[in-house]
């Protein structure tokens, strides 16, 4: 029985297939050979004569099927069985048993082995049959696991997703949101980009836009903490300031790794949609429709949640605006894509295209915004980061009782 060449997993079943026969007894192991030789398959057949010699066999093979003699020096009964398919995970087992142990094979069978077979009263199709099948039945059962793998993901996402893209919480009429959230290519699923828009009583517009840095489940949760986090101190009253150190303390609480930070931005709109308080954390600028065109506001920040914790700083800078028009706030990854092999869209690009857009309407000019960045990134990789955009728009007079 010479050692064949390593198998890769899944193995095509017309193909010539390794087989791990982990028996002590000679004779039947001899019996196995014979069988697996007048077998109508191809089978390479390696021989181990106790559960140690198979766990070195198992360091250089993985076979496609292993035959288990639950008798062995070192491991016996269901035991056995353990140890062999927690050293081959994901490789199907098949018991070889005594004339008078079917109770033992069943038993075997419900522990996880995929057929058992009884010893003196196999011939060489009922073999091949047995392994041909125990093969097929446990690539049923990875492929049954990965499909419930798959659905727990699509929940989990669907928890993530309601988590940051919220309803937008506005009270009165005269205020209308556009938003849209597209998953990087790398990765296809939602980051940790998030935003929220949330109005008073009073008429105050409070909005939030923010980029936890990485990809991934851990940063969407930590995204969806902060966003309902924001949302919930907004309601209650507290500061925007003081919700900015707050959002800080609960990032770094709740973060999985020392170096996670986000970028934050939130913007209060007064009721008479005059003038509004921007906070920056580290975010880059929005902006601003007006009836005649589109600018760039850049206020002035502090640095991003969890970055430098000591001397951290944030206050609000007041810009005044005019009575009726629109913000757009977004995530880095609308101008971070390459146009060419050195080069990104940047700021200037996107404001220079934002401008060819100025009359557009609200989920025209999105969609166009996230359009060309995608078309000018398409040959370069497409968008590789997530991107959040938020537009809201306010009608003439602002806030109405």
């Amino acid at each position: 029985m010479g050692r064949p060449r390593p198998t890769a997993p899944g193995p095509d079943l017309t193909a010539r297939l390794t087989l791990l026969l982990i028996e002590d007894d000679p004779g039947d192991a001899l019996l196995v050979e014979e069988m697996a030789a007048d077998a109508a398959s191809d089978f390479d057949l390696v021989w181990a004569k106790s559960f140690g010699h198979a766990q070195v066999e198992l360091a250089t093979v993985r076979p496609d099927c292993i035959l288990l003699d639950l008798h062995l020096p070192d491991a016996q009964g269901l035991d056995a069985l353990d140890k062999v398919q927690r050293s081959a995970r994901g490789v199907p087992v098949v018991v070889m048993t005594g004339l008078a142990e079917d109770g033992t094979g069943l038993a075997a069978v419900a522990a996880g082995a995929q057929d058992y077979l009884v010893k003196g009263r196999v011939d060489a199709d009922l073999f091949t049959r047995a392994v041909r099948y125990a093969i097929e039945r446990k690539r049923a059962e990875q492929d049954t696991a990965a499909l419930r793998a798959s659905e727990h993901r699509a929940q989990e996402n669907a928890r993530l997703e309601r988590g940051l893209l919220p309803v937008p919480l506005l009270r009165r009429h005269g205020v209308e949101v556009v938003a849209r959230y597209r998953p990087g290519r790398a990765h296809g699923l939602l980051g940790g980009d998030f935003y929220d828009v949330v109005e008073d009583d009073d008429g105050t517009v409070h909005l939030l836009i923010g980029d936890v840095c990485g990809h991934g489940p851990d940063e969407a949760a930590l995204g969806v903490s902060l966003r309902i986090a924001w949302r919930t101190l907004v309601v209650a009253g507290v500061p925007a300031e003081a919700a900015m150190r707050t959002l800080e303390e609960i990032l770094v609480a709740e973060r999985t790794q020392s170096h996670i930070f986000a970028t934050v931005t939130s913007v209060e709109l007064a009721p008479d949609r005059t003038t509004m308080g921007v906070i920056r954390a580290g975010h880059p600028g929005f902006l601003i429709r007006t009836g005649t065109g589109v600018d760039w506001v850049e206020a002035s920040g502090g640095p991003a949640l969890g970055l430098v914790r000591k001397h951290a700083k944030w206050t609000s800078q007041q810009c005044r605006i005019g009575e009726h028009g629109s913000l757009v706030l977004f995530t880095d990854g609308l101008f971070e894509g390459l146009i060419s092999p050195t080069e990104r869209l940047g700021e200037d690009g996107l404001l220079d295209y934002a401008r060819t857009r100025g009359t557009a309407s609200a989920d025209g000019f999105v969609d166009a915004l996230i359009s060309h960045a995608e078309r000018l990134a398409g040959e370069y990789g497409g968008l590789t980061d997530d991107v959040a955009v938020v537009h809201v728009q306010w009608t003439k007079g602002g806030f109405r009782s």
